[in-house]
């Protein structure tokens, strides 16, 4: 199973998810849950998953829970 780490920059609130820019270790992710109680964080996660068609179990935060700019960790 191969691992990439990407640097994700979310933009929490918005009228739909989308990735909006995609450089090949970063992306920029709109999301419509707002940023409270971890919602923002759950959403990207199953946002990822479908995106990349693996198991949300595949998918890690290693930093930035509580920030835009998170370090996410994706197995494929």
């Amino acid at each position: 199973m191969a691992e990439k780490i990407y640097t994700i920059k979310v933009i929490p609130g918005s009228k739909k998810n989308k990735i909006i820019k995609l450089n090949q270790n970063s992306l920029k992710i709109k999301l419509t849950a707002p940023p409270e109680k971890g919602k923002a964080n759950k959403q990207l996660i199953e946002f990822l998953g479908k995106y990349f068609k693996i198991p949300k179990n595949n998918i890690e935060i290693l930093a930035g829970q509580t920030n835009k700019t998170k370090i996410v960790k994706i197995c494929i």
